[in-house]
């Protein structure tokens, strides 16, 4: 979906004061040619299939991979997509959204290449609250592993001085993952050609640049929690049109990502105290993550974000 001029405006005042602090355009990405496509409904609450390809052709494209795979219609040949498998978009607000390495694909699906590794994903959603949502934690441990448009890129660690077992929980994973980590000073920013993790209670994040977008609500972030009360001890957790459907206290996490216009993801592992911070980093693993949008965490369960309002 396309972002109104005010969210442009705003992720474009979040990108122009973004400091960049690691320099590099990445490198090419290496490992696995398998090449994932996941189709889902209801922000990846309903899978309704799955395809893995062992090796792409340098001519391959996401809408090429998709039609070859599923039945597909559009208005016209390369044109936006409207049915996947007779399940249409369109009305009541649905359309279809694709995501390349949980990232929100920049422009139409013919015209973005398919490279080794990637993890496509197409859901049918509400659009509700969120003009577009820029990026999504679901195809975790992507984008951190292949990158975007076949860059690996670097990824940048900050920690608050507070969270230090979940730091090193999170850094671990990553570790165990191949990633490598560049761990520096929390606050610092890493520009906008890297990946950054913010790990950190809300009180502790809240300042941070892309964390803004998040307290601007959905319309902004594309993130369907937000955090209240003295010092962000509550998550509220959201419906597809924003409205508050649960909140949760002390010990809740939250693992979220958001983008301005012109930067790579920046994901947040946080929480509403040391506990709720403790409690996200333990669920940052692909089986957890898995086709989720967003996940908070209160102890060991996940809830999947947004929420369906209550009948």
């Amino acid at each position: 979906m396309i972002a109104t001029a005010r969210t442009r405006a705003l992720r474009a005042a979040v990108s122009a004061a973004a400091v960049v602090a690691i320099a590099g355009c990445g490198v090419v990405a290496r490992g696995s040619s398998n090449v994932t496509l996941t189709v889902t409904r209801g922000f990846g609450a309903a899978q309704l299939g799955s395809v893995t390809a062992g090796r792409v052709t340098g001519s391959e494209t996401v809408m090429g991979m998709l039609e070859r795979s599923f039945r597909v219609s559009s208005s016209f040949s390369g044109g936006p997509v409207q049915s996947i498998d007779g399940l249409w978009g369109g009305s009541a607000g649905r359309d279809w959204s694709y995501y390349v390495n949980g990232v929100e694909g920049p422009v139409g699906a013919s015209k973005t290449a398919v490279h080794g590794g990637d993890r496509i994903w197409w859901d049918l959603h509400d659009g509700g609250a969120a003009e577009s949502i820029p990026a999504v934690v679901g195809s975790f441990p992507e984008p951190f592993v292949h990158g975007t448009g076949g860059r690996r890129l670097p990824t940048a660690l900050e920690c608050a001085g507070d969270v230090g077992a979940a730091c090193k929980q999170v850094s671990g994973e990553l570790a165990g993952l191949g990633v490598p980590v560049a761990t520096q000073l929390f606050g610092t920013g890493s520009g906008t050609d890297s990946l950054t993790l913010l790990v950190g209670t809300w009180r502790d994040v809240h300042g941070a640049l892309l964390a803004a977008l998040i307290e601007h609500g959905p319309s902004a972030s594309g993130v369907y929690a937000r955090f209240a009360g003295v010092g962000g001890d509550l998550l509220q957790l959201l419906d597809p049109q924003g409205q508050v459907v649960r909140t949760l206290g002390a010990g809740a996490g939250l693992i979220a990502a958001t983008a301005s216009d012109s930067s790579q993801p920046t994901w947040l592992i946080t929480g509403t105290d040391r506990a709720g911070v403790a409690a996200a980093a333990a669920a940052l693993t692909p089986e957890r993550l898995h086709d989720h949008f967003a996940v908070a965490v209160q102890g060991a369960a996940e809830i999947p974000v947004p929420l369906q309002a209550r009948s």
